[in-house]
């Protein structure tokens, strides 16, 4: 397990319109809880380049919407994002530039930084993925946990977050291979890779290969 969770140590916020949301906070779970008020920020003060789709949807020049897409307010989509047919932005999404969503993919409260690729059957709440992190078809970021008690991050140390719902965090360069399942809380590091049909819970660490819960390499 890692200690290595702020978000100085997960993630490289390159686009100007996410960077308040990252400075103001220092671990990525405290992010969550203020994405509809900033979101809302945003959408009174305006983007440049930015136009409406509809009331409470901003949106980047060259978006790609396929038919069949529902994305509820309020949600900001940046340029030369592509979002499949069957996605649903189920409200409190943000993201960069040049993600796909993909088809059937549902994401709510939830920030993507540039060049995400959920593209298959994905479930993304109440989580944070970084630059170029990638989620295999079918896995998803499970953001609640069956006791319904508030979620605590497992790493060398106990951190609580006071939060009932909390997903996956993907740090830049994540990997997670298809059919895996982050269990509430999980952290998975930068440039870390993780074996499809694993189910996981914690913080791993960065440069790695997860092979199974407490099978860990680092990466050559």
């Amino acid at each position: 397990m890692s200690d290595k969770i702020k978000n100085t140590d997960l993630f490289s916020v390159k686009t100007n319109y996410l960077e308040m949301l990252f400075e103001k906070t220092e671990y990525p779970w405290e992010i969550l809880s203020g994405i509809n008020e900033y979101i809302s920020f945003l959408i009174k003060k305006g983007i440049e380049g930015f136009t409406f789709l509809k009331e409470g949807v901003l949106i980047g020049d060259n978006v790609k919407i396929y038919d069949n897409v529902t994305i509820e307010a309020p949600a900001v989509i940046g340029s030369g994002t592509e979002i499949r047919p069957g996605a649903f932005l189920r409200g409190n999404v943000i993201c960069g530039e040049n993600c796909v969503i993909g088809n059937s993919t549902e994401i709510k409260n939830a920030v993507l930084l540039d060049k995400v690729q959920i593209p298959h059957y994905n479930y993304v709440g109440d989580s944070i993925l970084g630059n170029h992190a990638h989620m295999g078809a079918g896995a998803v970021c499970s953001n609640l946990k069956s006791d319904g008690k508030n979620v605590v991050i497992h790493g060398e140390s106990e951190y609580e977050t006071h939060l009932r719902k909390v997903g996956g965090i993907l740090a830049d360069g994540a990997d997670v291979g298809c059919g895996c399942v982050l269990n509430p809380g999980t952290v998975i590091g930068k440039n870390t890779s993780v074996y499809p049909l694993t189910a996981l819970r914690g913080v791993y660490p960065e440069n790695s290969i997860v092979k199974g819960q407490n099978e860990i390499i680092r990466r050559k």
